[in-house]
């Protein structure tokens, strides 16, 4: 998703990249011929340009669409044909693989922001889970299925969970039901629901408001939540105070703060 005059492109057959001069990366899944169901190619290019975008200074936040009728139905069904042949370590490898990409977007430096349409079934919620914000259209839908093909959602269950919390995870992982987008939002999954033909504007509006935001300060964020969460309040204090003091004394922070009083924009905000 870009929304600039300067822009670059980067596409293999999986996924493509595209970069406009704001610092807005989208990654657009490319399968739409399997309903951008991934496998292990697909998973190691995701890595690889997630792992990429999060050190390139220049990139200000992630943006991961898909092309045709879905987000992602899961696992690609020859690969699953594969791996019904693999030995445990061979399974084992396959499964860090998944594991090292949702571990690469979830802690992604960058704000990351997953665009949903269509079928997002059992990895794919891992994706959309694994991302920072997530916005569907009404039409979407949502499964973790794993359960009727007798296998479990282990590697995206830390990310699932942090989205929808434990009680929500009971029935939808025992059950593998489908789910509509308006329960998805109500369970945590997404943060909000638009109409079809609006994902693309409210993408961009989300963007903007991301954008006003200083990025030391969002990666800084991000590392506070993982930090903090489900930690008792008098056991981080101490980090926590560290943790606003350095971020005040820094040349970010300075300038945040010194916009502020000046009543000017930071230098981080383009005209």
């Amino acid at each position: 998703m870009t929304n600039s005059s300067s822009s670059s492109n980067e596409a293999t057959d999986s996924l493509r990249l595209e970069r406009d001069d704001r610092g807005v990366a989208t990654v657009t899944l490319t399968r739409p011929a399997v309903h951008n169901a991934f496998d292990d190619v697909l998973i190691a290019r995701l890595t690889e340009a997630f792992t990429a975008l999060g050190r390139d200074p220049a990139v200000r936040i992630v943006v991961l669409a898909a092309e045709g009728k879905s987000f992602s139905a899961g696992a690609d069904l020859n690969w699953m044909k594969r791996m019904a042949g693999y030995s445990r370590a061979e399974n084992l490898a396959d499964a860090k693989a998944l594991a090292a990409l949702l571990e690469t977007i979830d802690t992604c430096p960058k704000p990351t922001l997953a665009l949903v349409h269509g079928a997002a079934f059992g990895g794919g919620v891992g994706l959309v889970a694994a991302c920072d914000i997530a916005i569907a259209t009404a039409g979407a839908t949502f499964s973790l299925s794993e359960v009727k093909l007798g296998i479990i959602p282990a590697v995206i269950s830390p990310y699932v969970l942090a989205a929808i919390g434990p009680r929500a995870a009971r029935r939808y992982m025992l059950t593998g039901e489908r789910f509509d987008a308006e329960e998805a939002h109500r369970i945590g999954l997404l943060h909000d629901v638009v109409g079809a033909e609006e994902l693309t504007g409210a993408g961009e509006l989300m963007i903007r408001v991301l954008l006003q935001a200083g990025p030391a300060a969002q990666a800084a964020v991000k590392d506070l939540i993982r930090a903090v969460s489900f930690r008792a309040p008098d056991a981080v204090m101490d980090e926590t105070a560290g943790r606003i003091a350095d971020i005040r004394a820094s040349a970010e922070g300075q300038e945040g703060l010194g916009a502020f009083l000046e009543k000017r924009k930071p230098s981080w905000m383009k005209e």
